[in-house]
């Protein structure tokens, strides 16, 4: 076993905290932004069932960059509403998660991409998204904004990992005018897709997801009431639930 001198445990520790402090909010005087570079990027990239062509993606890296420095350079805030901030997020996050992969390409799967600690640092804790004067990681956006902040668990549907397990990459921007018939749309594609969950009345073969934000869905009601929400097969409240297997190589 490997021994740490104090200086490292003093380290951890302080790391520890704060990973943990969340983020401050950020005001931003910031107008809403249009996602049409991002929606152009996926109609041609991505794939109907959520195949991401990142060697397309590579060169289309200027487009991308572009986009990219679109959020950067505008940061959502309280003028802007839900739905605007929501979408903004959203895209925001699939975006950079593209360009984590793309700057990494090739790469056999997200959880391969490591810098920093190995022992407590994931690809969802690395800082690389700079918006305005505040940098964030995938794990910052998703847990302390889209999580915390909005109430709604149907983000596990549009937010995606670049696995073949995760809800697929919509090919279209996530937009404030459309956002909620997208995300009811991609709640339904997800849990009705064998390859993701098997939902019988009496058995449920779910995602993983359900296991690791389960209390996400049991905010307003069972969790069983959440999926039978989106789904054509009624669950009985007693059937029975296991969890799949989660692939983790990359969605391409």
């Amino acid at each position: 076993m490997t021994k740490f001198s104090p200086f490292v445990g003093l380290l951890f520790t302080v790391l520890l905290i704060t990973s943990c402090g969340g983020v401050k909010d950020y005001q931003s005087s910031a107008k809403p932004i249009t996602h049409e570079l991002w929606d152009s990027l996926v109609q041609e990239h991505v794939s109907e069932a959520g195949k991401v062509d990142y060697k397309g993606f590579i060169k289309d890296s200027v487009q991308l960059n572009k986009y990219l420095m679109l959020i950067g350079k505008n940061h959502a805030n309280d003028s802007w509403t839900k739905e605007q901030r929501l979408a903004y997020w959203i895209n925001a996050y699939n975006a950079f998660t593209v360009k984590l992969i793309v700057d990494n390409y090739p790469v056999k799967s997200i959880k391969d991409i490591k810098k920093g600690l190995s022992l407590i640092s994931t690809v969802w804790d690395i800082e690389f998204i700079d918006i305005e004067a505040v940098t964030y990681s995938l794990g910052n956006i998703e847990h302390d904004i889209l999580r915390k902040r909005f109430d709604e668990p149907r983000i596990h549907f549009a937010i995606n990992c670049a696995s073949v397990s995760c809800p697929i990459l919509l090919n279209e921007a996530y937009t404030a005018k459309k956002l909620e018939a997208q995300l009811t749309q991609q709640s339904k594609a997800f849990l009705s897709n064998p390859e993701k969950n098997k939902i019988t009345a009496n058995q449920l073969e779910l995602s993983k997801i359900f296991k690791w934000f389960k209390g996400d869905f049991e905010k307003n009601g069972s969790r069983i009431d959440f999926i039978n929400k989106y789904t054509e097969v009624k669950i009985s409240p007693s059937a029975s639930t296991s969890y799949m297997d989660y692939d983790w190589n990359l969605n391409e």
